[in-house]
């Protein structure tokens, strides 16, 4: 019917450190800007609700604070509208923040004051905050700058920690990359910071 427009293509959601959003390509058709509407339902209630994305221009809707709880099931449709014209709903998957978001590297610096011949000092700060129940783990992989080096690793659930038993008056580079657990032992593998290069001193 003349009253049909093309539904949404691409729908799905995109999660950043449990930061999440609705995408979709947009409807190109004659006759004006299409307008945009997007509904939510969880595991827990099968109905479907308004959320904060009502005949909206842009292609991209934020979850809300409410629906940005880690555990919940949550499935989104959205529908093109023009006028009267609207589109079939096109639903997302189904999305659950702690198995499907997008966990960032964390900030990773030296405490260059406590820097021995022996060891560094490293300071993180993780890509989120932990909440009740669940745990951060720090994996660091280590090097020293030559060509012939080999990494070694060593995993920590401290924010401050050393890397010892290294040469002294020596460059070092590392990577840190954040593994978040749930209570549920789910286990998401965060993004690894990028290499950061540090000396010891000399005794």
């Amino acid at each position: 019917s003349s009253l049909h427009l093309p539904a949404p293509q691409d729908v799905r959601v995109y999660s950043y450190n449990f930061r999440s959003s609705l995408r979709w390509s947009p409807v190109k058709v004659d006759g004006g800007p299409v307008l945009y509407t997007v509904h939510f339902k969880t595991g827990a209630f099968n109905q479907w609700d308004e959320m904060n994305c009502t005949h909206i221009s842009r292609t991209e809707c934020r979850f809300p604070q409410l629906l940005n709880e880690p555990r919940w099931t949550v499935t989104l449709r959205v529908r093109a509208e023009l006028g009267p014209a609207v589109s079939d709903w096109v639903e997302s998957e189904p999305f659950v923040a702690e198995r499907n978001t997008t966990l960032g590297p964390p900030r990773v610096s030296s405490v260059p004051e406590a820097q021995s011949s022996d060891s560094l000092l490293i300071s993180i700060t993780p890509p989120i905050a932990s909440r009740r129940g669940d745990s951060l783990l720090y994996h660091v992989s280590y090097w020293e700058n030559s060509t012939s080096a080999m990494k070694k690793e060593m995993s920590t659930s401290n924010t401050l920690f050393k890397i010892t038993d290294l040469k002294e008056s020596t460059l070092y580079c590392f990577t840190v990359q954040v593994e978040f657990m749930t209570l549920s032992d789910f286990k998401i593998l965060g993004l690894p910071s990028a290499p950061q290069c540090y000396s010891t001193t000399i005794s």
